[in-house]
């Protein structure tokens, strides 16, 4: 007796919210990417194949909506100096060594494949191959943004190798850090 997948969606959409926040970096902008590629998974889940995962099936969906969306809004006027972005988010108190901000900060100043592969690899838990799978890209070239990506982020944090880090987000942790993908 097999269950249908349609099911198992709702269990994905924190980890669909957060993979839409580092990408567009506008709770409002993510919220709108999940609800569509959520609709998409929903209209078209005949095309889900039974015995994959079906969690790497909603990203996909969802980091295909992304680039699609970007095409469309190439003409838009860019809030290049920050002035309109930083009027959206409050930034939140931390007492770590590095402030969350700081992070987010230096996270988004990365190449989009690189924050992609961070979050997909680091954040999210997705293996090299899985995330080569969803990104169309070949494994090397995973790794290489995954690496190219957490150098970038020590050097604009200023970390050296085996400062002590103290922040309290596991995802975060992973994302810069290699210890190893968070457990999902």
């Amino acid at each position: 007796m097999s269950t249908d997948p349609r099911s198992e969606l709702v269990d994905h959409l924190p980890a669909l919210r957060a993979f839409a926040l580092s990408l567009t970096r506008n709770s409002a902008t993510a919220d709108d990417m999940v609800q569509d590629a959520v609709v998409k998974a929903w209209t078209n889940i005949d095309k889900f194949e039974a015995g994959t995962k079906m969690r790497a099936w909603l990203f996909t969906i969802l980091r295909n909506t992304y680039y699609s969306s970007l095409r469309k809004t190439n003409r838009e006027v860019a809030d290049v100096d920050g002035v309109f972005t930083e009027t959206l988010s409050v930034k939140p108190d931390h007492d770590g060594r590095m402030q969350l901000g700081d992070f987010k900060k230096a996270f988004e100043t990365l190449p989009d494949e690189q924050r992609e592969a961070l979050v997909l690899v680091g954040a999210s838990g997705f293996t090299y191959e899985e995330t080569a799978n969803m990104t169309g890209v070949a494994v090397g070239t995973v790794k290489s943004r995954v690496n190219r990506g957490r150098e970038r982020l020590s050097e604009l944090l200023q970390l050296a190798e085996g400062d002590p880090m103290e922040l309290t987000d596991s995802a975060t942790m992973a994302v810069i850090t290699n210890a190893g993908p968070v457990q999902r």
